[in-house]
């Protein structure tokens, strides 16, 4: 049996989700996929997997091992690349998740890059704007975006941004504009279903200190592309990021109000389960992005 071999089949199936996606990725069959890993449970003496018609899913002792086992080709890769010509040479795939529209806005236009600056690393990129479990579901790095729950994962800030509020001049034209924080009680709110504090939106002036208020939510949606799509057409307000709606707002096709009052202030995060464990190849992309990143300072355009 090739360990190896084996150990990489697992960690495959388990990150891809399937036999056939895994086979795709190590360009292999999903016969000799199969034949790795069954190899694998029987020198190890016990099930890794549990198989289904619908899933597949680690049993606990494949859990554990398969945790153990991706920390190991981590360190594997690292070897690799030390005896490289000064580290000049990266081996290894890093897979990532990263929020929908930030990773397609602002992060995909980085990954050519990157690639180019290191051949040998692959790359596996997720976007989708739930939570993910790194460790449950096998990713190397998630960039989050807002104020970082306590946690044992750690984590490093590549940018800051805050969000704003704004609608379409139509809408404002329709329904007026708000003068003071608490007439957001009577438009339709356009609310992002993962916002911390819910359909309660918060705000600061340094005159007047902290409002938290109450709106009414007309639509809600875990997309940002959606909210500014349908605030772009007239349909409510938006308390959203400035990455997100700065170009509209600069264009004139949103308009920013209530200029006195700051909605929340956030970072832009690097996650990854532990700085102990972190490969070299992750800590490469780390400061890569980090370098890219830095200094955007995304601001509310004033033209």
């Amino acid at each position: 049996m090739d360990r190896l071999r084996s150990i990489t089949a697992l960690i495959a199936v388990v990150e891809s989700g399937s036999f056939v996606a895994a086979s795709q990725r190590l360009h292999s069959s999903k016969a000799a996929i199969s034949r790795y890993i069954q190899e694998l449970e029987t020198y190890l003496g016990v099930r890794l997997l549990q198989r289904s018609t619908r899933r597949i899913a680690l049993t606990e002792a494949g859990r554990d091992y398969y945790h153990r086992a991706k920390h190991i080709l981590a360190d594997l890769d690292d070897a690799d690349s030390a005896v490289g010509a000064n580290n000049a040479s990266l081996i290894g795939n890093i897979r990532i998740n990263a929020p929908l529209t930030f990773g397609t806005r602002y992060l995909a236009p980085l990954w050519a890059e990157f690639m180019a600056r290191h051949p040998a690393i692959t790359l596996d990129i997720e976007l989708n704007d739930r939570q993910v479990d790194l460790l449950e579901e096998g990713f190397d790095l998630a960039i989050r975006i807002g104020n970082l729950a306590d946690s044992s994962l750690v984590s490093r800030r590549l940018a800051n941004s805050h969000a704003v509020l704004c609608a379409s001049p139509a809408y404002l034209e329709k329904h007026g504009t708000p003068t003071k924080p608490e007439e957001l009680t009577h438009h339709q709110a356009i609310s992002y279903s993962y916002l911390p504090t819910g359909d309660v939106w918060h705000f600061q002036s340094i005159k007047d200190g902290e409002r938290a208020i109450p709106v009414k939510a007309r639509m809600h949606t875990n997309n940002g592309d959606t909210i500014r799509a349908v605030v772009l057409a007239g349909q409510g307000i938006a308390l959203q990021p400035i990455f997100q709606v700065g170009p509209d707002i600069k264009e004139g096709r949103l308009v920013t109000f209530l200029p006195e009052w700051s909605g929340p202030s956030f970072g832009i995060h690097a996650v990854y389960p532990s700085r102990k464990n972190l490969s070299l190849k992750v800590k490469t992309l780390i400061d890569y992005l980090a370098e890219k990143l830095a200094g955007t300072g995304w601001q509310t355009p004033t033209t």
